[in-house]
Order: C-alpha cells, then sequence, then structure tokens
C-alpha cells in the first residue's frame, strides 16, 4: 500500500478521490434503469419475466415466482445445521440490540385542558431486497429485516434474483425465514425495486425499500424515492483503521484488507502516528493479498482506493478520519475508548484489537447497513426508527385555546392567510373582547 504523509492537500485528494465513487456519477445509466422502472409499472408480471430471462438466464413464471414453503424446506435440507445455527445465534444477537431503540408513543397534559403527544407506529408494509448471484448475502437479509420485526411491521416483502436453475440460494432462504419474512419473490435488479415501489399482480406495493445492491438497484432506488420511503443509496465498502504504535500490524493488515475484498471500488484506509507501524502494515497486506483468494479485487481496491497516511499527532489523524467519515471505523490505540470520545463521524465505531469489523457484518447486534462516502456526516445505520412513522398529537380545551387565540390569529393574519386566522376567530365570534 502507498504511504504518505498527512496533509491538508493528501486530505484533500484523498476526499475527492472517495467521492468520485457516488451513485451520481453513473449517470449513463440512468435511462436504462427508468426504461425497466415504466415497463414493470404497465406491464407488471410479463416485464419482470422478460428481464429475469435477459439478465439472469432464469425462467420465471407465475406458477414459481413466489418461493413456496416446499422450497424453503428443501433450503434447510441444503444448508450445514451448524451455519443455521450461527445464523440463529446472529439473529438473536441482532434482535436483543435493536429491540433497545424502541420508543414508545408519549403524551403530555397539562391542567388547562392541552394535551400534546407524540404517536408512534410501525410502517404496514416493507420490502427487502437482497442482493443474488456470484454472492450470496445472508448477513443482509438478517440486519434488515430482524428491525422490522422489531419495529412492528406486518408486512415484509422480501426479493432477490434466482439462478438460472430458477433456485434462490438455499443459505438466503432459511436467513429469511428465521428474520420472520412473510413473502419472498425470484426477481432483482432494477424490476425488483420498481415492483416492490409501484406493485404488481403479485407483488404488493410497500411504504419502505431497504436493501443494498448494484448500480442498477441503487439508481432505481433514488428513482422511486418520493413514491416510497428508502433506506439509503448504498455506495461501495470502506474501513479505516486510526492507529498508533501500539497497534498490531497484522491485524491492522487483515482487518483493511477485510474491505477491500468486496470490490474494486472499496476503500481500505490507515491513519496512524507511527512509520514504523505503517510500513509494517504495507508488508503484511502484500503478504496476505498473496494468500487470499480474491486477491485480484483486492489488488485493484488497494491500487485505487488504498492509503496509508501519516499523521503527525494523533489530533491530526482524528480531524481527518471525522472529514472522511468512514462507513467503518476501527480504533487501535493504547486508550480506544478515550480517541472514540472525539470522534464525531462514523458509521460503526469498533474499539480495540478484538473488535475486527466482520464482528459487526455478522454477530455482535448492531446493525451493518451503514452510512457510506462520507454521509456518516448526517446519516446513521439502519434501526428500529427506519420502520417506523411518528404522528403529532394536538388537543386544545376551550379554556387553553382561548388564552392564545388571539396570538394565533395576529400569526396567521401577518401572513396573510386570513382563512387561518378565521378558523381560530370563529370559535370565539358570540364574546366580548
Amino acid at each position: 500500500m502507498k504511504i504518505v504523509a498527512l496533509t491538508e492537500e493528501t486530505k484533500k485528494n484523498l476526499l475527492e478521490d472517495l467521492l468520485k465513487r457516488s451513485t451520481n456519477d453513473y449517470g449513463e445509466y440512468e435511462k436504462i434503469v427508468a426504461d425497466i422502472i415504466e415497463q414493470v409499472k404497465t406491464r407488471k408480471e410479463d416485464a419482470i419475466f422478460e428481464y429475469s430471462l435477459k439478465f439472469d438466464k432464469c425462467t420465471t413464471t407465475r406458477e414459481n415466482f413466489e418461493v413456496s414453503r416446499e422450497e424453503i424446506e428443501a433450503a434447510y435440507l441444503e444448508v450445514n445445521e451448524r451455519f443455521i445455527q450461527v445464523m440463529k445465534n446472529s439473529a438473536k444477537n441482532i434482535r436483543k440490540y435493536h429491540e433497545k431503540q424502541k420508543h414508545n408513543s408519549w403524551f403530555d397534559a397539562k391542567e388547562d385542558g392541552t394535551i400534546l403527544g407524540q404517536k408512534i407506529t410501525p410502517m404496514n408494509s416493507v420490502g427487502v431486497y437482497v442482493p443474488g448471484g456470484k454472492a450470496a448475502y445472508p448477513s443482509t437479509t438478517l440486519m434488515n429485516v430482524v428491525p422490522a420485526k422489531v419495529a412492528g411491521v406486518p408486512n415484509i416483502i422480501m426479493t432477490t434474483p434466482a439462478g438460472a436453475d430458477g433456485k434462490v440460494n438455499p443459505a438466503t432462504l432459511v436467513a429469511a425465514d428465521i428474520a420472520g419474512v412473510n413473502k419472498i419473490f425470484k426477481v432483482g435488479g432494477a424490476q425488483a425495486i420498481a415492483a416492490l415501489a409501484y406493485g404488481t399482480e403479485m407483488i404488493p406495493k410497500v411504504d419502505k425499500i431497504v436493501g443494498p445492491g448494484n448500480i442498477f438497484v441503487a439508481l432505481a432506488k433514488r428513482a422511486v424515492y418520493g413514491h416510497v420511503s428508502i433506506d439509503s443509496i448504498a455506495g461501495p465498502s470502506e474501513i479505516l483503521v486510526l492507529a498508533d504504535e501500539s497497534a498490531n500490524p497484522r491485524y491492522v493488515a487483515a482487518d483493511l484488507l477485510s474491505q477491500a475484498e468486496h470490490d474494486e471500488m472499496a476503500s481500505a484506509i490507515l491513519i496512524t502516528t507511527s512509520k514504523k507501524l505503517a510500513e509494517e502494515v504495507s508488508k503484511e497486506v502484500d503478504v496476505f493479498t498473496s494468500q487470499l483468494s480474491r486477491k485480484e479485487i483486492i489488488q485493484k481496491s488497494l491500487d485505487n482506493y488504498g492509503y496509508i497516511l501519516l499523521a503527525e499527532d494523533m489530533d491530526t489523524a482524528i480531524e481527518a478520519a471525522n472529514e472522511i467519515a468512514s462507513e467503518h471505523l476501527e480504533i487501535l490505540t493504547v486508550n480506544p475508548f478515550d480517541t472514540m470520545t472525539k470522534i464525531k463521524n462514523a458509521g460503526a465505531i469498533f474499539l480495540g484489537e478484538y473488535s475486527s469489523e466482520p464482528l459487526g457484518d455478522y454477530y455482535a447486534g448492531p446493525n451493518h447497513v451503514l452510512p457510506t462516502n462520507g454521509t456518516a456526516k448526517f446519516f446513521s445505520p439502519l434501526n428500529v426508527d427506519d420502520y417506523m412513522k411518528k404522528s403529532s398529537i394536538i388537543s386544545y380545551s376551550r379554556q387553553a385555546l382561548q388564552k392564545v387565540h388571539k396570538d394565533i390569529e395576529l400569526f396567521a393574519e401577518k401572513e396573510g392567510l386570513t382563512a387561518h386566522a378565521n378558523s381560530i376567530r370563529v370559535r370565539f365570534e358570540n364574546e366580548n373582547d
């Protein structure tokens, strides 16, 4: 990995490089996605089946479009029993963590008859997109579905592409069953997002769409946003390790590569105050890369978006970490909890040398659906609130409104909204001033 001094110029160049990975730079695909969405809106299943054959080489009909209970039971027989138990353990951890995020409706009543409050209600339906193709992501299934179940969403619809044999990855089906999905349909890509957003003959329209996908899925989610809610536009994976001289270089190198293997656009960054650590990590990265199965992807990721930044001091390193606002941030310092108090922007923060990033991906419980591409400055991890909606509660007695009605009328009149003012005034028109 390239080692460079952390300066204002190198930081600026790095941020510009990372931003190039945004979905905003893929405009050439927008027309393709728009055409797919329009076809699904108008032709529904007929368009979906054509796209499945074209893109996934999968022949889908109305008879096999929805995953049957028999297919799910068959999937259990194909998945290793030990792995099934691991997924159940992971789901349990995710559920316990997200249950702590739940909020209750509240009401505040006063003696004059004023009642204000907030009513919190789960969404009625959520669509979960789970990628298929060459890789299977049962962890993504658990992370997106379990918080929705905790929130109380009654209808969870999952879409995922089937292979050329017409089958969905069995581990994905088992994870969906463990998490509590209501219906699963064999469709991927932008056509799946369109189906969830607008509904078809078989797929019900949902209120919100969550889940990662390729550029076509990301652009489709962006296109339907406003007609339905979405979680976020996910960018390529990224990790930033903040380390001092106390860090183990083999651990740091291994953790950087855990994200670099995702795809060629993934970023892996080390910011350290130790030149010795920087050099040792660079060597360990080379050794690990030569041994790993996805070494071609890893090498391209590191060549494009891999950096070791050498900072003058930890305060400078922390300032850079806050500006980068990484999806995953590992802190490997003498006192990681103290360092963490100075971090303002990160999707998930991993403290200490035994809190490697994959712990969060699969098992610990916090959600692994995280803000990317610097959006941790204003977005949060997927959580129970993402599946809830809030309604304001307002109730005034006559006594309470009488005290303030002239104030409200004045406010409305100053904005030129006389009907607003009249709506209040009419309730007291028979009273003397």
